[in-house]
């Protein structure tokens, strides 16, 4: 009976979705400038990251010029137009529910453009619609002819006030290696000494946008792999960012990166956490103790199937945002890894290499104040417009 109540609480905590709407991943999702005006409008890009791939049609309309994208079996939640990166490059973005089982987004545009081509790549669980459009001269601009008709149905947007995250949000930043393990070295520099630097101004910028932050070392000291995991369970973290620098071989990496756990890794996972983890450290708000290891490895692998995805979809909100804030990246930026602080089954995760401390222009980049005060707008943003996203999740599953 014990078993079968942990069980059915684990499963009102971590619902098991049905066949529903494709989502937008706002996270994922951009409007980005790809090239200079040269004195008028620049080339534009719209991307909707959405949860699976979906029937859709875009085109123009004038009175101002628009683009307008429609999306079958889509529904944008609570997204808000103005979350959007990169938002500011239109003069006004909306949308919402056009006809049944239609949706719309409207992008009005800072000139007259032509939609140079546009198409839906599905990869896995997510599928990402992009509608690229070159700037033209009004005589060539073609717009559908009717407008009115066009727009027709579509509402207003709803005006919700805007909230740094959630007031219950807490982050816990990872500063690796410190103490004895000064993690990779080059030129004089130590990775534990760098990425502390990065996280205490981090820290600084999260919690002057109202997020609380605990930290797993805020000095020059040593903390064990399972120690970290543990005090992010204590601090009740929503999100884990542990964050690295390390070395590489001359030429073989330079960017940053950012890893999420290898789910093919979660019966050896199981069975390390069992091994050195108390019962009652493993999944929060369920103890464990005196279970084997057989269910302790259902349980954990259950409460991945919810966190696995978050920690996925904070992985492109960061990456996204590094891409359009110029930051250098690794060529594959979100990769899978098997990294012990990566681990907890009930806590997003991820590692962010930051860059790569053996490359000389990362290494310059991590000891340059102005590059960190650009990655930390960076993460700051990519983690505030995630909580929101959170927030939206979790008011959808009280619905």
């Amino acid at each position: 009976m014990k078993v079968l109540a942990l069980i059915l609480s684990l499963l009102v905590a971590f619902p098991v979705w049905g066949n529903e709407p494709a989502r937008l991943d706002i996270g994922g999702s951009a409007l980005v400038a790809t090239g200079r005006g040269w004195g008028g409008p620049q080339p534009l890009e719209l991307r909707l990251s959405l949860t699976r791939a979906v029937p859709y049609r875009t085109y123009l309309v004038d009175g101002p010029p628009r683009l307008v994208v429609d999306v079958k079996d889509t529904d944008f939640g609570l997204a808000r137009p103005q979350d959007l990166f990169g938002a500011d490059l239109a003069p006004a973005i909306r949308w919402g529910p056009y006809r049944e089982g239609w949706s719309r987004v409207v992008v009005e545009l800072p000139g007259t453009y032509r939609i140079d081509r546009a198409g839906q790549r599905a990869r896995a669980a997510l599928s990402q619609i992009t509608v690229v459009l070159a700037p033209v001269a009004a005589q060539d601009f073609a717009p559908r002819p009717s407008a009115t008709a066009a727009l027709r149905d579509l509402p207003e947007p709803a005006e919700l006030p805007a909230q740094p995250a959630d007031e219950g949000f807490t982050v816990v930043l990872d500063p690796g290696h410190g103490g004895f393990d000064p993690g990779a070295l080059a030129e004089g520099e130590s990775e534990a000494n760098l990425v502390l630097v990065f996280s205490l101004e981090l820290r600084a910028a999260l919690q002057a946008r109202g997020i609380t932050v605990e930290m797993t070392r805020s000095d020059d000291s040593f903390v064990a792999l399972e120690r970290r995991m543990t005090t992010a369970r204590q601090a009740r973290g929503d999100l884990f960012i542990s964050l690295h620098a390390d070395a590489l071989p001359q030429g073989q990496a330079a960017g940053a990166t950012v890893y999420v756990w290898n789910p093919a890794a979660d019966d050896r996972a199981a069975e390390q956490l069992a091994l050195r983890h108390g019962r009652d450290d493993l999944v929060a708000g369920a103890d464990l103790t005196g279970h084997d290891d057989a269910l302790t490895g259902v349980l954990m692998d259950f409460v991945r199937t919810d966190t696995q995805p978050r920690s996925e979809s904070f992985a492109r909100w960061l990456t996204s945002r590094m891409s359009l804030m110029g930051i250098g990246m690794h060529e594959r930026p979100v990769q899978r890894a098997t990294y012990s602080v990566l681990k907890s089954p009930d806590i997003p995760s991820v590692l962010l290499e930051l860059g790569f401390i053996s490359d000389h222009d990362d290494r310059a980049n991590l000891l340059n104040p102005l590059w960190r005060g650009r990655m930390v707008q960076v993460v700051s943003d990519a983690i505030v417009g995630w909580a929101r996203d959170e927030a939206a999740r979790a008011a959808m599953l009280r619905q």
